[in-house]
């Protein structure tokens, strides 16, 4: 099995991070420069569409009928942002926005058809991606994935709305963790 090498950067005394976290964001950069992410990325630049968008896209997919605050609070932007980016979601015509029968100031987000159709296809690329390196692995080696994301997902959802005090395991002077 041919891994990415520890950089230098995992290797520097200096630094505050604990070598855990250090090779942990490089094997997820590792990640992101693979084929499986570039074929979705290409997919969506052929439509000029950006991360955010995509990732506006999938979230309305998920969450249908959701308000542009909600998409705000999840993303952890402002909501002239998410403004922004349904605006040009709706130019595309990939997001409608409806009225909110409860609240006439708040829009609700909704796919149009030709949206629908465009998540469909860009989760499909990201499954048979996905499957095509599952299949390279062992059952147990997946199982072990699984778990070690969940909880790593889980723990990042776990963190407070302000940052505070990080309590993140940190070298000490002397390059112990």
């Amino acid at each position: 099995m041919h891994l990415p090498e520890s950089s230098a950067l995992s290797h520097a005394s200096d630094g505050p991070w604990s070598a855990e976290a250090q090779r942990l964001l490089e094997l997820l950069h590792a990640l992101g420069s693979t084929t499986f992410r570039q074929l979705l990325w290409q997919k969506a630049s052929e439509l000029d569409l950006t991360y955010a968008q995509c990732q506006v896209l999938f979230y309305v997919a998920a969450h249908s009928g959701c308000h542009m605050g909600e998409i705000a609070k999840a993303f952890r932007v402002t909501l002239p942002a998410v403004t922004h980016i349904v605006n040009r979601l709706e130019q595309k015509q990939f997001v409608v926005r409806g009225d909110d029968p409860a609240d006439r100031r708040v829009y609700l987000l909704e796919l149009t058809p030709q949206g629908k159709n465009l998540v469909g296809e860009l989760q499909t690329l990201q499954l048979e991606s996905l499957e095509e390196v599952l299949a390279r692995m062992s059952a147990d080696d997946r199982r072990q994935v699984i778990k070690g994301l969940e909880s790593l997902v889980a723990a990042a959802m776990n963190t407070p709305e302000e940052p505070r005090e990080r309590t993140a395991v940190r070298k000490d002077n002397h390059g112990r963790s």
